[in-house]
């Protein structure tokens, strides 16, 4: 799962997520090897992401929190805790990843995380996750693809759809100008969080580094 699809970054334009992708990393006791072995990633990939040479496309960065056990808003250096319940557009600045755009649309250090997401036509289309929980969304705008297991769903927009994550999935964008998304998942941890299967195999996984 080395995310090839993700864009390349010059170092430092990453000033907030790469250094903590770094120390939640540390937080959570785990070495860069260890870490990539769970998310099913080269090391020297995860290196890339937490140096800011490349960004994490959605599905790692979720991935990435649930096995840190914190929320991608704590990533982005979103504040841990917010005693007001709503969430103002003025306040959901859009962020890139992997090609993707979401904006958070929910509240943060919360076990049930909300996002509105924009997916571009052929953006990570060979991507499969799987992970504990569970997700809904809701088609705003487009038409998206949504594989599930073996059946392949096409929802438009008003239609939505709530799944078991354990089950393998993958989100493409059925129409040309792309398809956006309100999106809500748990975040919950268990060997299988994170899981990505894609044509790449994690390769570079010698050492101890930290």
């Amino acid at each position: 799962m080395d995310d090839a699809t993700a864009p390349a970054t010059a170092p430092g334009d990453d000033l907030v997520l790469a250094p903590r992708l770094r120390e939640r990393r540390r937080s959570a006791g785990l070495t860069l090897e260890a870490a990539a072995h769970r998310m099913g990633l080269s090391a020297a990939h995860l290196s890339r992401l937490e140096s800011g040479l490349r960004q994490p496309s959605l599905p790692v960065l979720l991935g990435l929190a649930r096995l840190y056990g914190t929320t991608v808003s704590d990533l982005l250096g979103e504040s841990a805790a917010e005693p007001d319940p709503i969430v103002r557009a003025a306040d959901m600045a859009p962020v890139p990843a992997g090609g993707w755009t979401y904006w958070r649309a929910g509240g943060t250090g919360r076990a049930m995380q909300a996002l509105r997401v924009h997916v571009p036509a052929r953006a990570q289309e060979a991507l499969v996750r799987v992970h504990a929980g569970e997700e809904w969304l809701y088609v705003t705008h487009g038409a998206l693809e949504l594989t599930l297991g073996e059946q392949v769903h096409t929802l438009a927009a008003g239609d939505s759809a709530h799944f078991d994550s354990l089950v393998p999935h993958k989100l493409a964008a059925g129409t040309r100008e792309g398809v956006d998304l309100l999106f809500v998942h748990t975040l919950m941890q268990s060997d299988t969080a994170g899981l990505c299967i894609t044509p790449h195999q994690p390769a570079d996984l010698r050492g101890g580094r930290s």
